[in-house]
């Protein structure tokens, strides 16, 4: 039997409210409403409720503060956190000041119903202190829903030490993965390690881990610290751990079981305090069947596994991805470029098989060759060698073909997506985006006048332009919107 429980839900948006609460309703729970933190605070002063669940960015205030504080004083309360603002900072802020759960906008409902459960049968204990404020300027980029799952799991592992695999094709950015886990962890001001065993001779794997003494092998002139020892305190990341050979996983095996080992020509036993991160673009499951990696090893790294998407299952995020390493590379020096939306759609429609790497390349390589301080789709196809987005569009430039084309294209490279129950969200967001960027032009960026345009109010556009990625000052000189 469901358990059923008194909620409080904190939207400033009316008809979120309103959909959540009758959604609740139907499980049975009793539900109130606020719109602000005002309200909010009278709400609690007439009654505690079993669970909150609050927007983040509200008209008075931002809801994650205000979570911490309420964490503090009411420790048995359990928090879930929502937001349209879905990036690992958010993630990880929610997690820091004692929600119970985060779930990105927009959400299922059903996840959402359960979450509810969970935090009504959960026995809570007291919160863990919050940890120093946060950088906002961390490197992984995303809203999409397979980068939500990766900063919901991040963002539940920064507090302790269980060891991470990440895995995932070359190029996704797996060590930015590993520093974020770092960076955002207690062991943050110790040093972080990086080792790729792809890239070490295979009989000096075990002396660049452990270090070595002199006289240990021929040229070991002096003794030398390896990673472990170079990582104390921190975390020691170990990249394209399928590549290690098997006399060095014996080894490793027995620090992650003791938290001890020996130098290379050493007797002495030396304490490991570091954190491993391992990292693979092999199937290590496989490897195992076959006899090229240890059974018991991969039980040892694969604690809290964490599967990164190629770039081609989460195109929605590569309009903020390619913006990103324009400004970047306008930071290191190189012109500023900006991208029509015509380039946009060429970009999304590009299988990038060198995943985000590679489109971190073709944005500097766009920065130094374009003539032109706006890029259009004729340079990224000449760039990227292939026509691209003119396959979305076979013919007939009515948006009717586009969709049919984009959905038979979807059938011929990602079957999954059609079944998968994310088809609505991807394709509306394919057509919102120019839709916007385009009213947006048309109106020299003013949002009042494109909201109009639109049929909605400038606060639901402001969310949308947040969630999409659209800088809303792009093309206009002047800076902020004035109407």
């Amino acid at each position: 039997m469901k358990n059923q429980g008194s909620i409080l839900v904190v939207d400033d948006d009316s008809a979120i409210r309103t959909v959540v609460a009758q959604a609740l309703r139907r499980e049975g729970h009793r539900v109130t409403t606020a719109s602000t933190l005002a309200e909010l605070d009278v709400q609690l002063a007439a009654s505690m409720p079993d669970v909150l669940i609050t927007d983040v960015v509200l008209p008075d205030g931002n809801g994650l503060d205000r979570v911490e504080r309420l964490v503090a004083e009411h420790p048995r309360l359990p928090v879930i956190v929502f937001s349209a603002r879905n990036t690992l900072t958010t993630a990880v802020r929610a997690t820091e000041v004692g929600a119970f759960d985060y779930l990105p906008k927009p959400f299922d409902l059903d996840v959402l119903t359960r979450a509810v459960q969970g935090a009504l049968a959960r026995n809570q204990g007291l919160p863990e202190e919050a940890a120093d404020e946060i950088d906002s300027t961390l490197p992984l980029i995303g809203r999409s829903p397979a980068m939500q799952d990766v900063y919901r799991i991040i963002a539940r592992v920064v507090s302790n030490d269980l060891t991470v695999l990440i895995s995932g094709e070359s190029g996704t950015g797996k060590e930015l993965v590993a520093r974020a886990i770092h960076d955002l962890g207690p062991r943050r001001r110790s040093p972080f390690v990086a080792l790729n065993m792809a890239a070490i001779p295979r009989e000096l794997i075990e002396a660049e881990l452990f270090g070595h003494e002199r006289g240990a092998f021929t040229g070991a002139q002096a003794r030398s610290a390896g990673r472990f020892e170079q990582a104390e305190g921190g975390t020691l990341f170990l990249d394209e751990i399928g590549d290690m050979p098997m006399e060095a996983q014996t080894r490793l095996l027995r620090v992650l079981q003791s938290g001890e080992f020996t130098t290379v020509g050493g007797a002495r036993t030396i304490r490991a305090n570091v954190r491993i991160v391992a990292a693979t673009n092999r199937d290590l499951a496989q490897l195992v069947a076959t006899g090229q990696f240890r059974e018991d090893l991969f039980y040892r790294l694969n604690v809290v596994p964490v599967s990164l998407p190629a770039l081609r299952a989460r195109r929605q995020d590569i309009a903020l991805l390619a913006r990103h390493f324009l400004d970047r590379a306008a930071e290191g020096g190189l012109p500023r470029k900006q991208l029509d939306s015509a380039a946009i759609v060429a970009l999304e429609n590009y299988d990038w098989p060198g995943n985000v790497r590679e489109l971190e390349n073709i944005m500097r390589r766009m920065a130094v060759l374009s003539r032109d301080e706006r890029i259009g789709a004729d340079e990224v196809r000449a760039m990227l060698g292939a026509a691209t987005a003119a396959d979305i569009l076979p013919g007939d430039p009515g948006i009717e073909a586009a969709v049919r084309a984009r959905l038979e294209r979807l059938a011929r490279e990602e079957p999954a997506a059609l079944d998968d129950g994310t088809l609505y969200d991807r394709i509306i967001g394919e057509v919102e985006r120019p839709l916007i960027e385009a009213l947006l032009a048309r109106h020299g960026q003013n949002q009042l006048r494109a909201a109009r345009a639109l049929g909605i109010n400038r606060n639901t556009l402001r969310k949308r332009l947040d969630t999409l990625g659209i800088d809303p000052d792009a093309g206009r000189p002047g800076g902020a919107d004035s109407g």
